[in-house]
This record gives structure tokens, C-alpha cells and sequence, in this order.
């Protein structure tokens, strides 16, 4: 049985929990909730980095972080591959996976400044990550209709960030003036993987 470092909160656990379901590992996978970056945390002890996720292998193997622990889960199952094997579909989809990645990035950055005492935050800082999120967004409205028919994980990534942006920064409507990302986000969710993977209420 594989065992996972997670964290709820976190979009890129919820990826690989997402991969998880859509490949049909989820059950050969057991959880261990983990708060990451705090110095006795049990990850620590397996992921120099204190960062989940971090997925321990039923040898003993440990592999970090999404994009390798999910390329990975892609590799064990016999559907059609989350990660193209080949040619520019493949291409594709990992420069999605990286737009969605660098969505949660900035995300990330963005809220651990604003979690500062107001008189230690920077304002320049907040305001760059939030322009990254922004252009990227601008992007993915403009490419959404030609997403792929089949799920791959450059699709999971973005529907994470998305999740992400509604979880952290609830005042802020990414999907103003982006129907079509809006649509597709909709439809996205309603993923058997989005729904069991959802972010908790953070009330």
C-alpha cells in the first residue's frame, strides 16, 4: 500500500489525489495529514524538503514532488495515459501542467504574504503574484476550447489552481470576463476525482 504525506488545503496534493481516481490507484493508497514546513512534522523524515506531497512506494521508495509522484501513478495503470507518451500532445500537456502549476505557485506565495503582520507584508510582492496568476488565466481563456477530449493531467492541473484561487481568495471572480475557463471549470467538477478530492470548507 502506497502512503501519501497530505495536506487538504494543498492544490498540489489535490492533484495527485485527483491522478489518483482517474487512473484507479486510489485505493492501493493510504493518507497521512501532515503540516508541512513546520519543523517536527513526520515528512521531514522522508522528504529533505518538508513538502508534501511526498508518496512513500510499497518498497520503500520515496518520491517527491506532483508532477513526478502523478507521472508516476500515470505509469501503473493500463487506461489512457494522463501524460502523453509522445509528440506534441505531449508537449502540451505539460506546459498546462507548469500554467497550472505556477497558477499555484503565485497562489501559494501570494497567501503566505498576506498572512504576515500588515506591517511586514510587501504590497510589490502581492501585487506580482497576483499579475502571474492573471496573465496565466488571460491564457487559459484563450486555449480552453481547445483542451483536449480526453483528461490529461494539464486539465487536472488547471482545475487544482482553479480550486485553489475559489479556496483562498474567495472575494476575487477569476471568471470574470473569462466564460469559457468559467464553463469549463463547472464541468470539470463535476468529476467524480474533483468531488472526492474537494478542499474543506475553510469556515
Amino acid at each position: 500500500m502506497m502512503q501519501l504525506f497530505y495536506s487538504p488545503t494543498s492544490p498540489y496534493t489535490r492533484k495527485v489525489v485527483v491522478t489518483a481516481y482517474e487512473t484507479g490507484l486510489i485505493d492501493r493508497m493510504t493518507f497521512v495529514t501532515t503540516q508541512a514546513n513546520v519543523a517536527e512534522s513526520p515528512v521531514t523524515e522522508v522528504n529533505p524538503l518538508g513538502k508534501v506531497p511526498t508518496l512513500i512506494l510499497d518498497g520503500g521508495e520515496v518520491l517527491y514532488d506532483s508532477p513526478v509522484i502523478c507521472e508516476y501513478l500515470d505509469g501503473l495503470h493500463d487506461g489512457i495515459p494522463l501524460f502523453p507518451r509522445a509528440g506534441g500532445s505531449r508537449w502540451t500537456a505539460l506546459r498546462r501542467q507548469a500554467l497550472g502549476d505556477g497558477i499555484m505557485d503565485a497562489a501559494v506565495a501570494r497567501r503566505i504574504e498576506g498572512l504576515r503582520p500588515e506591517g511586514q507584508r510587501s504590497a510589490d510582492l502581492m501585487g506580482r503574484q497576483a499579475e502571474k496568476i492573471e496573465r496565466a488565466l488571460d491564457v487559459l481563456e484563450d486555449e480552453v476550447a481547445e483542451f483536449e477530449a480526453e483528461i490529461t493531467i494539464g486539465q487536472i492541473a488547471v482545475a487544482c489552481a482553479l480550486g485553489y484561487l475559489d479556496l483562498r481568495f474567495p472575494n476575487v471572480c477569476w471568471s470574470t470576463g473569462r466564460p469559457d475557463l468559467g464553463d469549463w471549470y463547472a464541468g470539470f467538477c463535476k468529476r467524480r476525482s474533483m468531488r472526492a478530492s474537494a478542499h474543506p470548507d475553510p469556515s
